[in-house]
Order: structure tokens, then C-alpha cells, then sequence
């Protein structure tokens, strides 16, 4: 039996949601009408999260199951998948942008304008957004410093939250001022909106302020790319803010059968609050009450990497300069190998 498609009014366009009864998160008893109905609800929110930035969409087309894989680099078979690229089926009015890859190569992503495109791309199946930081208007402007603080195995949030709260200082010393976000797991994200810059010097300014946070808690936080060398630590993963590697937008959906979210927060929240208090059930109504925590960082003076990439430069001049870049990169200026340390040592490397 197919099931009917429904429309949906958003600011006077429709909508078209196909299979609205479909299982999302059966244990949460939500259908793919409930995540779209999710995503109005804290429609002002996701909007300014995805607004006029290219997005990366990760599709589960299928529903989020445990039987269902996402698909990889290594292994694309995967029946959910991230999907880069604008479909060619995308309608007239859902606005695109062109962005440049790593390789040197482009493409045409969905870079939503409003809360009706946002809709159409979880009729996709799209649960969880990527947003790049740059604007439509210029995609090789980066405008939002995004830090990844992620807990190594056998380290909890109560780490991360801890390191967070450094950060927070220590971006205010660079001049820059942070938001604080759960990252939909163990981790927590924060962003600063910046003046615009390049994808070099962003990622350099990442690595410094993952520098000095890392002297600060050496016990709590390490910016070594490494596995075997991060330890019980939060690692400053300084790659999220290369070129095509997306974070987490705000709002978005963590595709496991508890249907976390990925929640903004005060500053004052962050220590009391748990990663499992937000999900697609709750955040409604936390929304409906308190409204976007983010909202404002639209009129938050952007800030200079300038003090951030001197300090970058200061430690390249101590010897501590560029670090590794993701596998798929090209050999990047500058670039140690990437070998990892124990291999390097037993190949007489180092």
C-alpha cells in the first residue's frame, strides 16, 4: 500500500513530504511528518543555522534504524549516505550555491534560503544538515569559526563542557567572541562569527586557539591528530574547519534511536545541563519557551583572526607549525608526513 504524500504550507509555498507516516524513530514513536514538523517548529532556528550557506545533506532516506548503514569514503554501500551535491530533480526555487572541494573541483550544493527548502530537503530523508561557514555570496569567505572539542574514548561530556569554558576565555582573549553548543553526543561544538577570512588562516587560527587550550588543560585537552597520541582527552579536532569538512548545524538530528539534537545553549546552561535532555521530542517545547539561544550571534560584532593566526605564526616560529590535513587532501604547503608517530618510528622515519 503506498502511502499518501501530504502538503505542507510554509510561508505560502507548499510542500510536498511523501510517506509522512514512515518510521523515523520508532522509539520515540516518530514518523518522517513528526521530523518535519520538528524542524518547523524550530523553524527560526534551523534557519539561521543553514541560511544561505551550502549544505551537505545527510540522507536517511529509509528512516534511522539500527540495520541501517551510512555510507562512507571507504565503503559507499551504505543505504544512508551524504549527498553533496544539488539532485538534478531540484526544483527552480530552492536556491543553490557552487562551492570548490580540496581537489580543486566544484559543485552545486542546496544553499537554503528559506524554511520551505529546508522542508524539501528532509523530504529527502535529510536529518542531519552540514552547513559550510561561508555565505552563498562568497564561497571562499569563511565567516564563522567553528571548534570541535571531541571526547576520546573513556572521557565524558563533563570533560568537554569543562574544556569549553577555557575555550571561552581564551577565544575572548584572541578577541573573538564564542557560542556553546551540544554536539548531539559526548561532545560540545563552539563558533564565533568572524570577519571574513580564507580556509588557511581560519584552520590555523583553530589549531593556535587548540594550542593554548591544550597548555591551559594539558590533562583534559590534546590537538594531536593522531589517535595513538590523544589519550583520555578532548581532542581540538582543528580539521573540522578545513576546506568541505562540515560540523553539525545547530538543530540538527543525531541519526540514532534516541533522536538527539544538536542544542544551542547559554553559557550559564552548559554545566548543568546533559546531552540526552534534548531530542526531537523535547527541543519543541524548550523552543517554544526560551526561543534560540543563538539568535544573538546575528548582531554579535564579528571578530579578527588576526590575534588567533599570530599566535599560530608565534608557534610556528617555536617549531610547532602546520599539521596534518585530512587523508583525502592534496599534499598541502608546509605539511609534516602523514604517518603516523609509532609507524614513522618502526619505518626508521623518525
Amino acid at each position: 500500500m503506498v502511502e499518501k504524500a501530504v502538503e505542507l504550507l510554509i510561508e505560502g509555498r507548499a510542500v510536498r513530504l511523501s510517506s509522512p507516516d514512515k518510521p523515523y524513530f520508532e522509539v520515540l514513536g516518530a514518523s518522517k511528518l513528526a521530523v518535519a514538523r520538528y524542524f518547523l517548529d524550530v523553524g527560526a532556528g534551523i534557519l539561521a543555522a543553514l541560511q544561505n550557506r551550502p549544505t551537505t545533506m545527510e540522507r536517511w532516506p529509509g528512516g534511522v534504524r539500527a540495520d541501517v548503514k551510512l555510507a562512507t569514503r571507504a565503503d559507499g554501500s551504505g543505504e544512508a549516505f551524504f549527498q553533496k551535491r544539488a539532485p538534478s530533480s531540484t526544483p527552480d526555487w530552492v536556491q543553490t550555491a557552487e562551492v570548490r572541494f580540496p581537489s580543486g573541483r566544484t559543485a552545486i550544493e542546496v544553499g537554503p534560503a528559506d524554511l520551505a527548502t529546508i522542508i524539501w530537503m528532509v523530504n529527502l530523508g535529510t536529518v542531519r544538515f552540514h552547513p559550510w561557514p561561508v555565505l552563498a555570496a562568497d564561497t571562499e569567505a569563511v565567516d564563522q569559526l567553528r571548534i570541535d572539542l571531541d571526547p576520546q574514548p573513556g572521557v565524558g561530556f563533563d570533560t568537554a563542557v569543562v574544556a569549553a569554558l577555557e575555550l571561552r576565555k581564551v577565544l575572548a582573549e584572541a578577541g573573538l567572541t564564542g557560542f556553546c553548543k551540544t554536539s548531539g553526543g559526548r561532545g560540545v561544538h563552539v563558533y564565533a562569527p568572524i570577519e571574513s577570512t580564507d580556509f588557511i588562516a581560519a584552520r590555523h587560527a583553530v589549531i593556535a586557539l587548540g594550542r593554548e587550550l591544550a597548555r591551559r588543560l594539558p590533562t583534559e585537552v590534546t590537538v594531536n591528530w593522531w589517535k595513538e597520541e590523544r589519550g583520555a582527552r578532548v581532542f581540538v579536532d582543528f580539521n573540522q574547519m578545513a576546506r568541505d569538512r562540515l560540523m553539525t548545524s545547530a538543530y540538527s538530528i543525531r541519526p540514532t534511536p534516541a533522536g538527539l539534537v544538536s542544542a544551542p545553549l547559554t553559557w550559564d546552561e552548559l554545566p548543568l545541563v546533559a546531552p540526552g535532555d534534548f531530542t526531537v521530542a523535547t527541543m519543541p517545547a524548550r523552543f517554544a519557551k526560551l526561543g534560540d539561544p543563538w539568535a544573538p550571534m546575528a548582531t554579535t560584532a564579528r571578530g579578527s583572526v588576526a590575534t588567533a593566526v599570530e599566535w599560530y605564526e608565534r608557534d610556528a616560529r617555536a617549531g610547532e607549525g602546520e599539521l596534518p590535513y585530512p587523508p583525502e587532501y592534496p599534499k598541502m604547503p608546509g605539511e609534516p608526513p602523514r604517518v603516523q608517530p609509532s609507524r614513522a618510528r618502526s619505518d626508521g622515519r623518525i
